[in-house]
């Protein structure tokens, strides 16, 4: 029996296997682009709860006194807003009023909304360097799969996250029990206390119970968010293919450039075999090089290499004096050392003046110039 095995399925996702290589600053830069960071929501709504029930304790004492204040302003307003009919209520206008109460409830409120808004877009900025993408605003029709939708629900990362629901409801049941266990006492001498003494008694409760499960709700986020990185960090890592396609599309295919530079070349070689006419004298070493060299005292102040090549090159640019009657001159290290060290175009340097001097001395002569 023979079984076939579909290796595919047990391939790392992406092209060029496994993700092992580091990610680059572009591949950085382009998830960043595409609003994908490393970011905990538990620390966010820890901050924002934390904040709440300090807020509340240090201004519930206030906030009640002003809501106490209002509701009796407002008690008072509602003759204004009453008609009467021989001592009758005619008429109310109960929305007016409705909406006078619900301005000012808004007014009262407003804080908590500002600084809510102030710790939310705060604490985002210090996990991630703040930049607009509306890339997570286009749908996705890949979403859509059946396929992918079952891999996402059966996925390690719904795996953890499950996991950490599970710590939140353990941890928060646990704070809830000890919290009331120890005020238990008090909770049963209600009955025996002013109503406004039973109001501070359960606010205090409430805010304290609140406290407590902030604080282990942010220890929850410090380690979440310290995983988030974790996993963002591995997920936009690269395969070996990924790399070397980038690489190619930032600095161009190798093959391609070679190819480039093998066209300037032969560009850079047809040019220089068309200055050879033009060259006094070609230096040889006769099998290795061959250095074409012109003076012109008008346009320079010393003699120039109009060109210069080697083996092939070097027979191409003697083939080509010999056809149009430039003197070939044979001195191996003066050929040598121009070749190495003059590039086609410049002067030749000083030390080599008086070299180079002799030679076009004796070219001179025997063309009868001097």
């Amino acid at each position: 029996m023979v079984m076939e095995l579909r290796l595919q399925f047990f391939a790392a996702e992406g092209p060029g296997g496994e993700k092992t290589e580091e990610p680059t600053a572009k591949k950085k830069q382009d998830t960043r682009k595409d609003g994908k960071v490393a970011k905990s929501k538990e620390l966010s709504s820890g901050v924002e709860l934390i904040a709440l029930f300090l807020i509340l304790k240090f201004w519930v004492g206030t906030m009640g006194s002003r809501f106490m204040k209002l509701f009796e302003t407002i008690y008072g307003k509602i003759p204004e807003y009453t008609t009467y009919w021989e001592g009758m209520i005619h008429k109310m206008d109960y929305h007016i009023l409705f909406k006078n109460v619900l301005i000012e409830i808004l007014i009262e409120l407003l804080p908590f909304f500002i600084i809510g808004v102030i710790i939310a877009v705060g604490i985002n900025m210090l996990q991630f360097k703040f930049q607009i993408s509306t890339k997570p605003l286009q749908p996705k029709f890949n979403k859509l799969n059946p396929v992918s939708g079952m891999k996402r629900l059966f996925s390690k990362d719904k795996l953890i996250e499950l996991l950490k629901s599970i710590l939140k409801v353990v941890l928060i049941s646990w704070v809830v029990y000890s919290t009331i266990k120890d005020d238990w006492v008090y909770l049963l001498k209600f009955y025996d206390m002013p109503l406004n003494q039973v109001i501070e008694l359960i606010g205090n409760i409430v805010i304290n119970l609140g406290l407590k499960i902030s604080c282990f709700f942010l220890i929850i986020a410090f380690a979440d968010l310290a995983y988030q990185r974790y996993k963002f960090h591995n997920d936009i890592k690269m395969t070996k293919q990924e790399v070397k396609d980038e690489y190619k599309n930032a600095e161009g295919d190798p093959q391609i450039k070679g190819k480039i530079r093998q066209k300037m070349r032969e560009v850079s070689q047809r040019r220089m075999m068309q200055d050879v006419p033009k060259a006094d004298v070609v230096i040889t070493n006769p099998t290795h090089f061959a250095v074409a060299i012109k003076y012109s005292p008008e346009s320079n102040s010393a003699p120039i290499v109009l060109a210069k090549g080697a083996d092939v090159l070097a027979q191409k640019i003697k083939e080509i004096a010999r056809e149009n009657h430039v003197e070939i001159v044979e001195n191996k290290p003066l050929a040598r050392m121009l070749y190495a060290n003059v590039d086609i175009g410049q002067e030749v340097p000083p030390e080599l003046y008086q070299a180079v001097a002799e030679v076009l001395a004796m070219v001179y002569k025997m063309q009868g110039k001097i």
